[in-house]
């Protein structure tokens, strides 16, 4: 629930944007600037948030981060130009957004030892399913009430319903429990630094958001140039979510089988396919096809990273480790798109983006292989 309600910072400026270009009076670029802010803020917020619950636990910094998440978007109604609504985007909204990802499921990890890959999946969910659904409520209100309505009342909204769920979450952690528990699990052994497997899942991040974000990221534009139109291109993105909490929900149980690592190589691999089958099949029953099996394929891979943190990093340092990973995938996304539109514009071409993007992906699968060698020379080494 918080998830679903709290996601609603990175995906309400999407919604808007077009109103808001049209009444500050700025071309596309500037009015896009929102969205980097908010971008900025939820990277910076999952680090900082994620290192202050490992000290003092979830629901205080939480509190904070929500009572900002509202106070924001009460604040972006009342702006009185681009660069206020950014500086609020930044500063309050994507910052208080942070808080329901990376430390949500750094902290619900602690609450589970078998059912964990599941756990933290059902936490992620909620970040897609607000992708489904502030998308879809939003437009309904701004036609009758305008944006400024809107964003005032989301901001009521989060601070009404999301300060008491996070006070229903007081109680901490049970860490020290669960390590006097002879079955509790311990940090498997693999052959690598702290700082140097935090390194690799950074590049592991990185690569598969890069890869990640060119659909995503530009999906409806591609329709566009394909003849296809917005409202297809805006459908295939929905139905491309919605298969993502599918697939979140599904990684999570094969999480608790297999473990993290080959949660990520299995979605990694599979989301590379789906990337290759857009190159050949642009048909419009086929995008739809392919846009499905894309949604299915990746939705669990990032949520899976903090499954990987549990495995092999210390339980304390979840929060911090989580949310350092959790920055990467979010300037992956950042980056890749960026790239995606900036290799479009040499090539006049999507073709050579997807390959881009497939490229990216490789080296995530590469960083998957290389770690689950290496835990399997710990394991053999400790034999």
């Amino acid at each position: 629930m918080l998830g679903t309600i709290g996601g609603v910072g990175m995906w309400a400026v999407v919604v808007v944007l077009p109103s808001v270009q049209a009444e500050f009076g700025v071309d596309r670029a500037s009015a896009s600037l929102p969205y980097t802010a908010a971008m900025v803020g939820f990277a910076v917020g999952n680090i900082v948030i994620g290192r202050a619950i490992d000290r003092m636990g979830y629901w205080v910094p939480a509190l904070v981060s929500a009572l900002a998440l509202g106070t924001g978007f009460l604040l972006a109604s009342l702006a009185q130009s681009n660069l206020q609504f950014s500086l609020v985007h930044g500063l309050f909204i994507g910052t208080g957004t942070a808080c329901i990802f990376g430390p949500l499921i750094a902290d619900i990890s602690h609450w589970f030892q078998r059912r964990r890959g599941v756990a933290v999946a059902i936490a992620a969910a909620g970040n897609y399913l607000a992708g489904v659904i502030w998308p879809a409520l939003m437009p309904m209100a701004m036609a009758a009430q305008g944006w400024r309505f809107v964003y005032a009342g989301i901001g009521v909204i989060c601070l009404v319903t999301m300060v008491p769920l996070i006070l229903a979450l007081r109680r901490p952690a049970p860490r020290e429990a669960f390590a006097g528990l002879g079955n509790a699990r311990r940090a498997q052994p693999i052959s690598l630094s702290p700082r140097a497997l935090q390194v690799l899942l950074v590049i592991a991040g990185l690569g598969c958001c890069v890869a990640m974000s060119m659909p995503q990221v530009h999906l409806v534009a591609y329709c566009m140039d394909l003849g296809y139109g917005v409202a297809r291109g805006s459908e295939m993105l929905a139905m491309m979510m919605a298969a993502g909490i599918v697939s979140r929900i599904a990684s999570g149980f094969i999480a608790d089988r297999i473990g993290g690592v080959r949660t990520v190589l299995l979605g990694s691999v599979l989301q590379c396919f789906a990337l290759m089958l857009y190159i050949p099949f642009d048909g419009l029953a086929s995008l739809y096809v392919v846009s499905l099996v894309f949604g299915l394929s990746q939705g669990g891979i990032v949520p899976s990273y903090a499954v990987v943190v549990r495995e092999y990093m210390p339980a304390s340092e979840a929060g911090q480790r989580v949310g350092i990973v959790i920055t990467a995938t979010i300037l992956g996304m950042a980056i890749g798109g960026w790239m995606s539109g900036w290799i479009y514009d040499l090539t006049g071409s999507y073709a050579a983006a997807f390959l881009n993007g497939i490229a990216w992906n490789l080296l995530n699968v590469l960083v998957m292989v290389t770690l689950l060698w290496k835990s399997r020379r710990a394991v053999a080494l400790t034999a």
